[in-house]
């Protein structure tokens, strides 16, 4: 059984290293397909939160690398693991996982074509990796200024979505269930654009409010308060949101410097947040 093992660590890094050659960063994984290390604050319940800023590994996804020797040393730290996690959100991909699961009850890939057809939109070829229980994972590209969050079951029963701060399992993985692998044709390919109607799904929705075209007014107030609730690593997505709902309310140009005032507060460079706001502009069908 160690034998055993030991060939589907020195597999799993392999497959890691070639992964990260295409620009995906990775970290290990174990046999439940969890990050293989644990986290070094994981007895101090009161350490704040931390990305890794202490140096010391063991923070999942924010240790996810592509530099080879930085894989090599995670795959050393953890003897152990037998499969490698794909981070998404990160450039040069900027990945979103769409997961295709069998253990719900429901036809999952249907009701991704229904809404295909619903919205009108087709999934272009892409990389699809199979999964031990029969599902599937779609790879797929979005804009590098776009933040799509993690959701399990929001876009339709059995979808599950893998956004800034979550990672898919890569092929050629094992876990308790079996391997993860490539479906057939897909394996040279690279993640297609993420279609634009389908990335408007992946957002987060809309609240259901009254628009006030001649002010901010309490819901401008509101969505400012919203950003400066962010914590890091929620900082983009929170002020992508609310300028998605300023600019669906008529708000938009009104509210865009007190929702840079309110980024500025959370750490957000001047140039990140208005950037992240026009891009919101062009997704709602506004000139920035």
């Amino acid at each position: 059984m160690a034998t055993t093992d030991r060939q589907a660590t020195t597999l799993a890094l392999a497959h890691a290293l070639s992964a990260a050659e295409r620009g995906l960063a990775v970290i290990p994984l174990s046999r439940t397909k969890l990050p293989a290390l644990r986290s070094p604050h994981r007895d101090d319940p009161t350490a704040p939160t931390c990305h890794g800023e202490c140096g010391r590994l063991g923070h999942g996804v924010y240790d996810a690398a592509t530099d080879p020797a930085r894989i090599r040393e995670l795959f050393a730290s953890a003897p152990w693991a037998t499969g490698y996690g794909i981070a998404c959100g990160l450039p040069p991909h900027h990945l979103i996982g769409i997961d295709l699961d069998t253990k719900s009850g429901t036809d999952s890939s249907a009701a991704l074509r229904e809404l295909a057809l619903r919205h009108l939109f087709t999934i272009p070829d892409t990389v699809v990796v199979l999964t031990p229980s029969g599902g599937r994972h779609l790879w797929l590209s979005g804009p590098p200024d776009v933040v799509v969050p993690n959701s399990a079951g929001r876009l339709a029963p059995g979808i599950d979505i893998r956004g800034a701060g979550g990672y898919l399992v890569g092929p050629g993985s094992r876990t308790d269930h079996g391997a993860y692998t490539t479906a057939p044709g897909t394996a040279h390919l690279a993640p297609a654009a993420c279609p634009p109607t389908l990335l408007r799904l992946l957002l987060p929705p809309p609240r259901s409010h009254h628009p006030t075209p001649s002010s901010t007014g309490g819901h401008g107030q509101g969505l400012v308060q919203f950003v400066l609730a962010a914590h890091e690593g929620q900082r983009n997505t929170r002020l992508f949101w609310a300028a998605c709902r300023a600019y669906e309310d008529g708000i938009g140009p009104a509210l865009v410097d007190p929702l840079v005032d309110a980024a500025l507060n959370t750490g957000l460079s001047e140039r990140e947040a208005r950037a992240t706001i026009a891009s919101a502009a062009r997704m709602t069908g506004h000139r920035p």
